[in-house]
């Protein structure tokens, strides 16, 4: 196979290598279960086993913030977050469970959420104004795969192109919502290098953009917590979820909702894409993880706990989240089954961490490999880790 060169579309002259998706060599796939680089640990109070990551390549290893799953469809290849304290700037990890390797990846440092492919295991990434990518195997190297317009960046370093590398429903683009000083800039940035589309631009924070799994027009973004870049002041936040469809301008999902935005957060779409999911954090009975219908505004509670992050597996019929007391930052990560209505914790108290806020050291639990696993971030060993929990044991404890 041979290995063409193209330009990039901003006029930039700099070549870029348009080499085909890693051929991977069939080879006897290997379970966590049985990997070497896996440690068993189970809850003192709750009897649930994890399998923790505990070959290292870096002090620090972490799993995907909950809307990026890292794993390979068929369960080869699992990605994962690394660190070097102090160093702050995150660089890439992955275990081969058919090659039985775990290696750093030092040249993926991303700006912000990575994505898989689930297919070839290739990992795309954002660091400045470019969008690149890389391929599994230990010989495959980074390419450039598309380049932020210079002409929106205006000589501005952006503070991220992506809060998460969610591609469209189509697979042919990733949303951007790209922060350039006092700029928030929202469009669509396609994979095959083809020039970024403006959907709309904002002079105040909108970020978590992911596109939807279903229409490839449409997008959730955030109205997130901000202060403005030059002086630090706190800017004004008036609803927290929002809808944007190409060539429209974006609009509240929930616009005669008086929940004040702060008691909203930690969206995801269904797999269905008519719902979104989110927690509410107000206090009482109201509180818990809710999902809503886009189209009616129809409002469901489905796991009524008071938590920081959820998420859900492809089916919606079960969930995990981690729950946080302040300010003794005591953290717990639980699995809810929603057919019987029964909850139990993966982890039942997760030891103070010196880590947690420099490195954003939350258990942010999400379901991976088709619902097979609750992967997740832990430290129960001393360490900052990722953690999987088998889901057929979680069902099996809560039916």
């Amino acid at each position: 196979m041979t290995t063409k060169k193209t330009e990039l579309t901003d006029g930039d002259p700099r070549p870029r290598d348009s080499e085909p998706e890693p051929q991977h060599i069939p080879m006897s796939i290997v379970s966590p279960e049985q990997s070497p680089h896996f440690t068993r640990w189970r809850d003192p109070v709750s009897g649930v086993e994890s399998l923790i990551l505990s070959g290292r390549v870096a002090p620090l290893q972490q799993s995907f913030y909950y809307t990026n799953p890292s794993f390979t469809a068929d369960g080869r290849f699992l990605w994962f977050m690394a660190a070097f304290p102090p160093g702050t700037h995150k660089q890439a990890g992955i275990v081969d469970f058919a090659g039985g390797t775990i290696r750093l990846v030092p040249e993926i440092q991303p700006d912000g959420g990575a994505h898989v492919d689930p297919v070839s295991g290739t990992i795309y990434w954002t660091t400045g104004a470019e969008l690149w990518k890389r391929g599994p195997l230990p010989d495959d190297r980074p390419v450039l795969a598309n380049v932020f317009p210079a002409e929106l960046v205006r000589n501005r370093r952006p503070l991220t192109l992506a809060t998460h590398l969610i591609p469209s429903a189509d697979g042919k683009s990733f949303f951007c919502d790209a922060q350039c000083g006092r700029e928030w800039i929202c469009g669509d940035l396609p994979l095959d290098g083809s020039p970024f589309r403006v959907w709309q631009t904002f002079d105040h924070r909108y970020d978590h953009a992911q596109f939807s799994p279903t229409d490839p027009d449409l997008a959730l973004i955030a109205q997130d917590h901000w202060w403005d870049p030059i002086t630090g002041e706190p800017g004004v936040v008036k609803d927290r979820l929002w809808l944007i469809r190409r060539g429209e301008k974006a609009r509240p999902i929930l616009p005669d909702d008086p929940l004040p935005s702060a008691n909203r957060g930690h969206e995801w779409w269904d797999a269905d894409g008519e719902h979104v999911w989110y927690l509410d954090y107000t206090e009482g009975p109201k509180q818990g993880t809710k999902k809503v219908n886009i189209r009616t505004g129809r409002v469901e509670t489905v796991w009524p706990h008071g938590h920081s992050h959820s998420h859900c597996d492809p089916t919606g019929r079960y969930l995990a989240g981690d729950i946080v007391s302040w300010p003794a930052d005591k953290w717990q990560v639980a699995f809810y089954n929603a057919t019987t209505c029964r909850e139990i914790a993966i982890v039942t108290l997760l030891p103070p961490c010196a880590l947690r806020s420099a490195y954003h050291v939350h258990p942010h639990p999400q379901f991976c490999l088709n619902g097979r696993y609750v992967c997740y971030t832990t430290n129960v060993l001393g360490t900052v880790d990722l953690a999987l929990t088998p889901v057929e044991e979680l069902v099996r404890l809560t039916s």
